[in-house]
């Protein structure tokens, strides 16, 4: 049965899950949208085993360990037979600095080490096409395979024995081999010098970039591997931040919230930048928001929630029914209806993205004045959209109302512009974004606030509550110590708090009522604790969080509250920047600890 517990590999262009007996289970190739040439993640043990597989099969095998390499994303999996030998699995796919730039390919690479005795593997390599649909042709050449897939052909370069690798037939390991998985491109040299010199590369510039980030004291491992996780979940050629590598992964079981993350949402990627731009990784934050202005500046003054990888507009969803899902759980999503909504908050992502333009000395291209033009087109039209009705944080795909949060990310893009005026010195601008602001505020505070229950709520005039209002002290829409803070805080913990974790609202959608929680939002819990002065709960809460990860310390999007099971697509973005948050403000100072 298929589970979570999977290990992620890539490069910034290319991203894989490998499983805890080294099986590749998932791989978009040539970039994080495309179709996967490995997908059994999305198969079932009656699927044909030739589907979408990739496996280094040991014979007799016993158990299994897995581990990252430290401060790297290259992943080990050692397999233990009942004979007591073994072989080690090393993943990974190159990164690494080259001619002045970061050398990315589309390239997975696997080396096979022998530990003890005469293991016996058996390789089996079977990518497909159209979402499974299609099978691969297969050529090959002396120390090659070529597999011939709809959208690219992918070359398997080797020193092992083709004919064992086509013919499947088991064979003793002896000494280290390499796989080299990418694109049609012949290798002129040693497969064993090319793997040697890529590894080395790739853990140099990894555990280099390590470095460079500013970490909290304590629960420093559990950051960097979110911090390395994120820097996986970037495509570089854009700047774009995808949710998640995966498709249709289900928030909970056979509930039909399957939905394709392999896009990037301008809302999670400001809050998953943010949290990478905490810890110094200021390159990434570069990056987006090249990512975000050329996106809207192509959107003019309608932005959608939700654009591809390269920028493009049209996600149009389609259901694939050559993919049964995990563990069965259909349907099986490619692209995202999300598109087409309307939410009105991506106006306050993009402004306070491009905030740090005009305030951060570490951008190459200060913000100017015509920057500051092009952002005013955004901030009139949240001014215009704040009390207007839209799909919201949670998308809803079957109403629209006035969400609290949507007005509230309004709200801050003419408080953000506000900043910015005063930056720059312009008067006038500074007074009309301030006063629109302040409207904004104080009619938010009317409209959306309960007398009843003591909160703000879900939107305007409606007494539902959710966990998006956690963010009312993060965004200074209220301070922490403001009364109808600290009673929103306690009415959303009494509804919405299950057992050590929170859902994001308690009332049934389009699919009925949520059955898991969602990891972002026990995080905004656990931030929220932190700021009220609830320390001693929030650090509790926080650390089992952290022992909710899977093995390799990763999250998915959310998990069930009674069993602590992880569902939704991985590994979620969101998640892992609620892991670097929750530590950067519960954390001990460097200077107090040692």
């Amino acid at each position: 049965m298929s589970s979570l517990n999977l290990a992620v590999i890539g490069n910034c262009q290319i991203g894989a899950l490998i499983d805890e007996r080294g099986r590749m289970v998932w791989a978009c190739l040539p970039q994080f949208d495309s179709d996967p040439a490995f997908c059994s993640l999305l198969m079932t043990d009656e699927t044909p085993p030739d589907k979408g597989i990739y496996e280094v099969e040991l014979v007799d095998f016993e158990r299994a360990e897995q581990k990252y390499i430290r401060n790297t994303p290259i992943v080990q999996t050692t397999l233990y037979d009942k004979h007591g030998s073994g072989i080690r699995i090393t993943d990974y796919a190159p990164r690494y600095d080259l001619f002045g730039r970061v050398y990315h390919p589309v390239m997975l690479i696997r080396t096979l080490t022998p530990l003890d005795g005469w293991p016996r593997i058996k390789i089996r390599m079977h990518p497909v096409g159209n979402y499974g649909a299609q099978d691969a042709t297969i050529t090959h050449g002396s120390n090659h395979i070529r597999y011939i897939l709809p959208d690219m052909v992918m070359r398997m370069t080797t020193d092992i024995s083709l004919s064992a690798i086509l013919d499947e037939n088991p064979f003793v390991l002896t000494e280290t081999k390499h796989i080299i998985i990418g694109t049609d491109e012949s290798i002129p040299e040693s497969v064993d010098k090319m793997v040697r010199e890529h590894f080395g590369d790739t853990k140099r510039y990894w555990q280099n970039w390590v470095r460079g980030l500013a970490i909290p004291f304590e629960w420093q491992e559990a950051v960097l591997r979110a911090a390395i996780t994120l820097k996986l979940c970037t495509f570089e050629d854009t700047g774009a931040v995808i949710a998640a590598m995966t498709t249709s992964v289900p928030e909970s079981a056979n509930s039909g919230r399957n939905w394709d993350y392999r896009f990037c949402w301008l809302r999670d990627s400001y809050f998953t930048i943010q949290g990478l731009n905490s810890l110094g990784a200021t390159k990434t934050m570069g990056a987006y928001l090249r990512y975000i202005v050329n996106v809207s500046y192509e959107a003019a003054s309608q932005l959608q929630p939700v654009y591809s990888i390269t920028g493009k507009a049209d996600l149009t969803e389609r259901i694939v029914d050559s993919l049964p899902g995990y563990r069965g759980m259909g349907p099986v999503r490619v692209g995202n209806q999300a598109y087409l909504q309307t939410q009105n908050d991506v106006y306050g992502a993009v402004v306070m993205a491009s905030t740090q333009y005009f305030f951060d000395q570490r951008v190459p291209d200060p913000g100017t004045i015509d920057n500051f033009n092009r952002l005013e087109i955004l901030g009139e039209r949240a001014a215009q959209l704040y009390n207007q009705p839209d799909a919201g944080i949670w998308e809803y795909r079957g109403r629209e109302r006035v969400h609290t949060f949507s007005a509230v990310m309004c709200w801050a893009a003419c408080d953000h512009l506000a900043k910015i005026a005063r930056k720059l010195e312009i008067a006038d601008r500074t007074d009309y974004w301030q006063t629109t602001a302040d409207r904004i505020h104080t009619e938010i505070c009317t409209q959306a606030w309960d007398d009843k229950k003591q909160a703000f709520t879900e939107s305007f005039g409606r007494s539902e509550l959710d966990a998006s209002m956690l963010l009312l002290q993060n965004l200074g829409f209220l301070k922490a110590s403001d009364p109808r803070f600290l009673s929103t805080v306690a009415a959303i913990e009494t509804e919405l708090r299950r057992g050590d974790h929170l859902m994001r609202y308690g009332v049934a959608d389009d699919f009925g009522e949520p059955e898991n929680a969602f990891n972002i939002c026990t995080f905004w819990y656990i931030d929220a604790l932190a700021a009220i002065g609830r320390t001693d709960e929030a650090r509790e809460l926080f650390e089992k969080m952290l022992s909710c990860r899977n093995s390799l310390g990763l999250l998915s999007e959310d998990l069930d509250p009674t069993t602590g099971e992880l569902w939704g697509n991985f590994p979620q973005t969101y998640s892992l920047v609620g892991i670097i948050n929750a530590a950067r403000r519960l954390s001990c100072s460097w200077e107090d600890a040692l």
